[in-house]
């Protein structure tokens, strides 16, 4: 399964699955319709769209045996869009790095290029497959006179944040990512939910469903904290001065 694995099973009991991450519909594990249809309750965690993916039918009454929380990553790409923008002196060109192990990369692409658009930035996806192909994919991103690169979430990406933290600094990108825990690794910034409060909140739902209470009247939770970290190591590399607003903003400032 390496290299296929999208969804991680973090919990395997009689009563109860807790399920982190992403699906591949050709993943021999259970993907969505398997999970949507499971006689056994599911707690979802890092689900970028839970109704667009079919886990849930509706936020407020899942239906089915599944709940969990929502990542918000599709209403968010406005957001990490601005930002990078408020931060990057005229910023016009932005290639979105796709992890291509995660199947939620068309709801995730059209997101980010309906921001660009309102932003009058150009952005086009560029797709990496498996760890050996990051450098040659940040050589034709800079070949390719991007201003910096977003990157969605994926798990391949996450598990070689080290490589792709070394990628952008040696190409002079600018990068923003969504989770915190990433940007030491040369990212500019980031920004989005506060992860190891999303899964304390996992726990939570877990410990309702096994006192009895059924995933279908449980609420799919969306996040409550936001975080933005900015990386004052990787702007003094790359010659960045954030802007006050941004400054004073921030919820963590690496390098300070």
């Amino acid at each position: 399964m390496k290299g296929e694995t999208s969804i991680l099973i973090i919990a395997f009991l009689p009563k109860l699955r807790i399920a982190f991450g992403h699906w591949r519909e050709n993943w021999s594990m259970p993907n969505q319709t398997s999970l949507s249809r499971s006689t056994i309750p599911i707690v979802f965690v890092l689900v970028p769209d839970p109704i667009g993916s079919g886990l849930a039918e509706s936020l407020a009454r899942p239906g089915g045996n599944t709940t969990g929380l929502s990542m918000m990553a599709v209403d968010l790409s406005g957001k990490r869009l601005q930002l990078l923008k408020e931060a990057v002196p005229n910023l016009s060109r932005v290639a979105l790095l796709v992890d291509a192990t995660t199947s939620s990369n068309d709801l995730m692409i059209k997101a980010n290029q309906a921001a660009a658009n309102a932003l009058q930035i150009t952005l086009w996806p560029v797709e990496a497959t498996a760890p050996d192909q990051i450098e040659p994919v940040f050589s034709k991103i800079a070949e390719d006179h991007a201003d910096a690169v977003m990157r969605v979430t994926g798990p391949m990406l996450f598990n070689e944040r080290a490589r792709v933290g070394a990628a952008v600094m040696a190409h002079g990108l600018p990068g923003m990512c969504v989770i915190a825990e990433e940007v030491p690794y040369g990212y500019l910034m980031s920004y989005g939910q506060d992860f190891p409060d999303f899964f304390r909140r996992a726990v939570a739902y877990a410990d309702k469903i096994l006192k009895g209470a059924k995933p279908a009247d449980l609420p799919v939770e969306q996040p409550t904290k936001f975080k933005l970290v900015l990386n004052l190591r990787t702007a003094s590399v790359l010659g960045i001065g954030f802007p006050q607003s941004l400054i004073l903003s921030a919820d963590e400032m690496i390098g300070a």
